[in-house]
């Protein structure tokens, strides 16, 4: 070994002690008749000192020499520290070096390796391997490695095997777009990449593997953005003979481990919402619960009136913001002009100020009596001091351009606390959407989701009346992971592709191997699947998935530290039987 001890670990009662240690150069302070030089590795920093008079000439030159990063590995003896740094774990101490040799010089690198760094995004990443040195970047792996171990221990606690499942697929119509990978011996074939090992983990509980794990790389061909990549980590899991009760309880005890093992918090019970109830009072699949202002919908006490824009609409529907009826014209203005973002898509904000005194201010005095108002703040428990903010239009987009607001207001007000967390199921979503571009229903999830048993009969005649038995976990308005109780009858899976729009040939095309195996006494079976990069950016309090991913991808899908994706050389294509048809 090339050292005796990390850079990390010696103490105060390690005084005297000869050390060999190996590491980068942090940095080195030269004051002439004495030079520090703090030495990194992965565990840490010990400042090492040479002193004129003390230290041999040779050794005082050579140290003068050493620049940031080179790799050195030095021999001493370990000292107390005249003047300590609290702020390191060694920091009462130093080496006093012997001897210091150079394993590899470093040119300058393109940015300060510390926590606080020069270096901008791009640059970082075109130099991963060195943003990688930075401990805020090491610690964020370092939580990765933390959550894959308990998940582990968890899973394998109660029962679960983990399987590998095959990388190389093949393509189907649902979903994301698949990355396909040409297939040099069966000219003009073509794999996919897994987007999930969804059919896999299904047929292995046709096999009697009952209780099915993975931790496992799945691909997508999607725009990107802070919470998404190409290629993403999920926590795959699958049971069989289980109801959605069993799976929701297996995996609050999941989540619940980590979250008392990894941050040291019970996250207390978890409620369950209906889809409906979450669009009515929250306009998302996916609410933030952490704080109240639920929507309240305001037709029949605000239509009739003579206000046209809220006479003609489908919707009107508010929040209450509790102690914001000081807000000035300028944050109003302010508030209108953010519904007004293409983002968010709203026409325009009404307010309605519950002064102190008693008495409503609002921007529709014109069309409302004090009386009217009253009733409006009635219906929203509204107390004198709070603010009533009112949006209209049509349904689905008035419900989602006020979740909009209610987040916006939430950030505004301080109620999104990142070291707060509360967890939601959500259940009972609609098993199929409606397409207009394609004029067909998609499946809200996956087409191997199960319709709740008593909506079975429904699909031929009301499809779009069909609740699923899916289920999403939300926590903080992010959805950490979904699933759902499959389809394990061949003939309710064939109604379910029917419902598609696929034909019979189709369906036998993309996935007879399925169809097929139900035959063979498939189990009822359910399952769920975790984002896990989504979970640990959200324990460690970050917004972007990036951070906790070791060589990431930028928003174009690119990595610019090797350069891909990039063009491949024409008997390369030959070899494929692929022919690049580009214009210069």
């Amino acid at each position: 070994m090339l050292r005796t001890h990390t850079c990390g670990e010696l103490r105060i009662e390690d005084v005297n002690k000869e050390v060999t240690l190996s590491g980068w150069v942090q940095k080195t302070r030269d004051k002439g008749s004495i030079i520090w030089v703090d030495l990194r590795d992965k565990y840490g920093i010990t400042q090492l000192i040479l002193e004129e008079g003390v230290s041999d000439e040779a050794l005082l030159k050579k140290a003068a020499k050493l620049g940031r990063e080179f790799v050195i590995q030095t021999k001493g003896t370990v000292v107390e520290r005249l003047s300590k740094n609290d702020k390191i774990p060694t920091g009462d101490i130093e080496i006093k070096v012997s001897s210091i040799e150079v394993l590899n010089p470093s040119k300058v690198p393109p940015f300060t390796i510390e926590n606080d760094t020069d270096g901008g995004e791009d640059l970082r990443m075109k130099y991963r391997y060195l943003d990688l040195r930075r401990e805020t970047v090491r610690k964020k792996l370092q939580l990765r490695h933390q959550l894959m171990r308990e998940t582990r221990a968890y899973l394998d606690g109660v029962n679960f095997i983990e399987v590998e499942t095959p990388v190389l697929i093949k393509s189907t119509p649902e979903g994301a777009r698949d990355f396909v990978v040409p297939s040099r011996m069966n000219p003009g074939e073509f794999y996919a990449l897994p987007q999930s090992p969804q059919t896999f983990k299904q047929l292995l509980m046709v096999s009697g593997f009952d209780r099915y794990y993975q931790i496992v790389k799945c691909f997508r061909d999607e725009d990107l953005r802070a919470d998404r990549q190409p290629e993403f980590t999920q926590i795959d899991c699958e049971l069989s003979f289980v109801e959605r009760k069993d799976v929701l309880d297996t995996f609050e005890g999941l989540v619940r481990h980590l979250f008392k093992n990894v941050k040291g918090i019970d996250i207390g019970e978890v409620p369950h919402m209906a889809y409906d109830d979450a669009m009515k009072y929250y306009g998302s699949d996916k609410p933030d619960i952490r704080f109240d202002m639920k929507f309240v919908e305001l037709n029949d006490v605000a239509q009739g009136k003579g206000f046209q824009v809220f006479d003609s609409a489908e919707l009107v529907v508010g929040i209450n913001a509790k102690g914001c009826a000081e807000y000035t014209r300028k944050q109003l203005d302010a508030l209108t002009d953010y519904v007004k973002r293409p983002q968010v898509g709203a026409k325009g904000l009404v307010y309605v100020k519950y002064n102190e005194d008693g008495t409503f201010k609002s921007s529709v005095d014109k069309f409302y009596s004090q009386e009217d108002l009253k009733a409006w703040a009635d219906k929203m428990d509204a107390k004198p001091g709070d603010l009533l903010l009112v949006l209209s239009g049509d349904t689905d987009h008035t419900r989602k351009a006020m979740n909009e607001l209610r987040l916006h207001m939430g950030s505004e007000l301080g109620l999104r606390k990142k070291d707060e967390y509360k967890l939601l199921w959500v259940v009972d979503f609609p098993l199929l959407e409606w397409d207009e571009e394609s004029q067909r229903f998609h499946a809200m999830h996956h087409p191997f989701t199960s319709p709740i048993p008593e909506d079975l009969d429904k699909l031929e005649h009301t499809p779009g009346d069909v609740k699923a038995n899916a289920y999403d976990l939300v926590v903080n308005g992010v959805e950490l992971g979904g699933g759902s109780i499959r389809i394990h009858d061949r003939a309710v899976q064939q109604r379910m592709f029917k419902a598609l729009g696929f034909t019979e040939e189709e369906a036998q095309a993309q996935f007879g191997f399925l169809l097929e195996a139900f035959e063979y006494g498939a189990p009822p079976h359910g399952g769920i699947a975790f984002g896990f990069d989504r979970l640990c950016a959200l324990f460690g309090g970050s917004d972007s998935i990036r951070d906790y991913i070791a060589f990431p991808k930028n928003n174009s899908g690119r990595d610019v530290m090797i350069d891909t994706p990039s063009v491949i050389d024409n008997a390369q294509l030959e070899e494929l039987s692929l022919r690049l048809n580009l214009k210069d």
